[in-house]
């Protein structure tokens, strides 16, 4: 699954480089480059919606909320509450439903071409739109 393989990248990366990781590091990795191109206000709008989407089916995810910048508040909270599968999981929702809108909203092309500037050593050969990111 594309979405997962993109936050193991960025969790290797964060081990390796003895960073400290945002919980939603991905999404925080994408925000100034979307926000860039439909501005803050765009970026927001995105992410609130995938958020919404994602809540229907991760409920911890309803307990977050977006702020006016596109950055998540309630993340750290509920990472402390709950299991590491759990939260993984609702961080791979999340991130699938951003992708799948950005590729409905900018097409696959641009969608592509952002996230191979910003992880470009990750394998893009499975992305799939369709399916949430999903294989």
């Amino acid at each position: 699954m594309f979405a997962r393989r993109l936050i193991d990248n960025e969790a290797l990366e964060s081990m390796s480089s003895k960073t400290n990781m945002s919980a939603f590091r991905v999404t925080d990795q994408l925000r100034p480059y979307l926000s860039t191109l439909m501005g803050t206000g765009g970026f927001r709008a995105l992410i609130s919606r995938a958020l919404a989407l994602a809540a229907t089916e991760v409920s911890w995810l309803r307990t977050v909320q977006v702020h006016a910048d596109g950055s998540l508040e309630g993340v750290e909270q509920a990472h402390a509450k709950l299991g590491s599968d759990e939260f993984s999981e609702g961080r791979v929702v999340l991130l699938a439903h951003l992708l799948e809108l950005m590729a409905a909203f900018i097409g696959e092309i641009l969608t592509l071409r952002l996230v191979r500037e910003v992880w470009p050593k990750v394998p893009l050969n499975d992305l799939d739109f369709g399916n949430k990111g999903k294989k």
